[in-house]
């Protein structure tokens, strides 16, 4: 099993972005924050912030933005990459989701 920084982050930013778990890991996350009991403790001089602060920017930064998407959805101004080596013009582009598996 492979653990990675990049792996924990797609996971917490996955799970924040379910609707269904959204709540239970931002109050866990925030619990995380004010407990004592950490991964690093935070009688420790640096290295007791710095997995707070981390995990406090991670938190913010992912909720501003589900924030701003869900503004923007109310607005209607959903933004879409467009190739800009194509010319845009009046007609609407079809587009097909697929949810892709990977085989192994």
């Amino acid at each position: 099993m492979n653990f990675s920084i990049q792996s924990l982050y797609t996971w917490y930013r996955n799970v924040l972005r379910n609707p269904k778990y959204r709540w239970w890991v931002i109050l866990g996350t925030i619990a995380y924050l004010l407990s004592p009991i950490d991964i690093a403790p935070d009688f420790i001089p640096v290295v007791g912030q710095i997995d707070d602060l981390l995990l406090l920017t991670l938190l913010v930064s992912e909720v501003s933005g589900l924030v701003i998407d869900g503004w923007k959805s109310k607005k209607g101004n959903v933004e879409t990459s467009v190739n800009e080596s194509t010319p845009r013009d009046n007609t609407r582009d079809n587009t097909v989701d697929v949810d892709a598996v990977s085989v192994k």
